[in-house]
């Protein structure tokens, strides 16, 4: 029996964590989780998987839960700290990260000194900090486990492989909602546009990540510190369908893929049960033939200037990911709240890259101060 604590159970990631739970109650329990503010479904997952720790983010949310479930034997706790506690709950020996941006480091690190096995679905925590919380798990002999769906591909594609033997990376991006139109098409797109997905069913800020194609650039830095490969041998390729969903080439000119439905059920449960592999009946089968074409181009900077400023921003190294990861963190919040429009996102994180002075090696401390500073900086520019 596998124990698990689940940071972020009521967003998607999480939602779908526990709907792997569910389907295998004698592999797994949910012994601990963390939610934000969505009390239904949090207490719903309370009710359903009777975990023994629960923290939340805010102290009314916290309060309510208290009494709704009173004399039930659960710990609770809120705040940042709720989700350190949750991170390093003794009963637990797996990790799953599915929180939303930056707030997902600390626990992260906790977890990694905790000894427990960590599944990354929250893919900045290495965009922030990749060099802490690699040399952290090499320290602590702790397993990172992708759960990114491109990322899952590329470590299913590597088992049974020499990593000396790797040519290149090949990460799979959709496009996004708008991969069909032009730049000079997207001025005055809505926030309800961007929002529709044509493939994947995710959370809102996700989805606008893959509308600009930062997701992908995000994925790219995190390819970098979880594969060890350098930028200049990681590729983005466009593929509508989302069937393939990375690739890796090998020096002999071989190409290994991982396909499947667009269902991130299946990278969840491998990273569940790596080395192993278990049954998941609710997954759609694939079946190539009901596919007449697979769509394939390159990603184009100038179409997708964010990939551009990943790209840059990951070789660069040192503090400028983490920058990155924080201008975009607020431009998109800005976007969502009506703001700014859909181009000016760049506009933002363009402006917070080209202000920053890199600093090489940062230590914990001074990455949490420059992702403050630059989300201070991109909050003075919507004024």
């Amino acid at each position: 029996m596998k124990k698990i604590s689940l940071l972020g159970a009521t967003g998607s990631i999480g939602i779908q964590t526990l709907q792997v739970i569910q389907e295998h109650p004698g592999e797994f329990e949910l012994v601990a989780m963390t939610f934000g503010k969505n009390i239904e479904a949090g207490a719903k997952a309370i009710q359903d998987f009777s975990p023994k720790f629960v923290s939340v983010k805010d102290k009314n949310t916290y309060e309510k839960l208290v009494i709704q479930f009173a004399g039930r034997g659960i710990q609770f706790s809120c705040g940042d700290e709720g989700n350190i506690e949750a991170a390093v709950y003794p009963e637990a020996d797996f990790v799953v990260n599915a929180l939303l941006g930056s707030v997902g480091l600390l626990p992260t690190l906790k977890a990694i000194e905790s000894r427990k096995t960590v599944a990354i679905a929250n893919k900045e925590t290495l965009v922030t900090a990749g060099h802490l919380v690699t040399e952290h798990a090499e320290k602590y002999g702790v397993q990172l486990l992708p759960v990114d769906s491109e990322h899952s591909a590329i470590f299913q594609c590597l088992q049974g492989e020499s990593r000396e033997n790797i040519s290149r990376l090949i990460v799979t991006a959709s496009g996004g909602s708008f991969r069909d139109k032009k730049r000079d098409e997207l001025k005055n797109v809505s926030v309800e546009d961007a929002l529709k997905h044509p493939n994947w069913s995710m959370g809102a800020k996700i989805t606008i990540d893959s509308a600009t194609m930062m997701n992908k650039g995000l994925e790219v830095i995190e390819a970098f510190w979880l594969f060890n490969i350098p930028y200049e041998r990681i590729d983005v390729l466009l593929h509508k369908e989302s069937i393939i969903h990375s690739l890796v080439e090998f020096h002999d000119g071989s190409v290994k893929a991982q396909l499947g439905t667009p269902d991130m059920k299946v990278p969840i449960q491998y990273a569940l049960t790596y080395p192993d592999r278990l049954p998941l009946p609710s997954t759609q089968r694939l079946n190539l033939w009901d596919s007449e074409k697979l769509h394939f181009s390159r990603a184009d900077f100038k179409r997708y200037r964010c990939l551009q400023f990943a790209y840059e921003s990951g070789k660069i190294g040192g503090t400028m990911p983490t920058v990155l990861n924080a201008a975009n963190e607020e431009a998109v919040a800005a976007f969502l709240d009506g703001k700014i429009g859909f181009l000016q996102i760049e506009d933002l994180i363009e402006q917070a890259l080209e202000k920053h002075q890199v600093l090489h090696k940062p230590d914990l401390g001074t990455i949490q101060e420059i992702d403050k500073q630059t989300r201070s900086f991109v909050k003075s520019l919507l004024i």
